[in-house]
């Protein structure tokens, strides 16, 4: 567990739970393919420090064809091709902000300005999506989810789809921002292309005393 998420995390990893699940996860890490490797996989919060978070973004589970996840939703290693939800994500983005379209889809530069880039499951077997869901994660995440909202700082909550708009119940509306629309997955990409979210996300920040955020992702060619 990352060191500044321990103080508001120790007590979920003490419970049975937690246990069942850290459990179940070794089971199919010994009889399948598992992603995100083992390292990995609490990889957004190592990335975006719990005092650090002014967005967090929720995504589903892993992306689980290989060489993908590595941790942070939507995102994926220098390198690998870019998977059809961020490829609608850049799209939007240039089209909203005029932020060109990078050439990876790494998207470590947002998790560094304070973008928490979590999912609701951290594990998945390969090939097959929503394996890991309902064994436990849930619980852990939507304690993530209570963790941000419980602190003094504002921050901006980003429900993309069905999945994250129900947990909008955890969040306290009145201290802190939400902008909830589409997910940008391509059966849903035609609510979210046009909707303009990194537009609403800049504006909430500004709302709440916050610079907006550097929505480019640096270019890896030739780096």
């Amino acid at each position: 567990m990352p060191e500044s998420w321990r103080p508001v995390l120790a007590g979920q990893t003490e419970q049975p739970y937690f246990h069942r699940l850290a459990e179940f996860v070794a089971g199919e890490r010994a009889a399948h393919q598992v992603f995100p490797p083992q390292g990995e996989v609490f990889s957004a919060l190592a990335a975006t420090p719990y005092e650090k978070v002014r967005v967090l973004l929720l995504g589903q589970d892993p992306y689980h064809d290989d060489g993908q996840a590595h941790g942070m939703c939507f995102s994926v290693r220098p390198g690998t091709k870019v998977p059809p939800s961020l490829r609608n994500i850049f799209k939007e983005l240039k089209s909203d902000l005029g932020v060109e379209t990078p050439d990876n889809g790494y998207l470590m530069h947002w998790a560094e300005q304070g973008v928490l880039l979590l999912n609701t499951v951290l594990t998945v077997r390969a090939h097959e999506a929503n394996s890991h869901k309902g064994k436990g994660w849930e619980t852990f995440t939507d304690a993530v989810i209570r963790a941000v909202n419980d602190r003094e700082e504002p921050c901006v909550f980003v429900l993309w789809g069905n999945h994250a708009k129900k947990k909008l119940p955890l969040i306290d509306t009145s201290r802190h921002a939400v902008v909830q629309g589409a997910h940008p997955s391509p059966l849903s990409a035609r609510l979210f292309l046009g909707s303009r979210p990194f537009s609403q996300i800049d504006k909430a920040l500004a709302d709440l005393g916050y610079e907006p955020l550097d929505w480019r992702i640096p270019d890896l060619a030739g780096s």
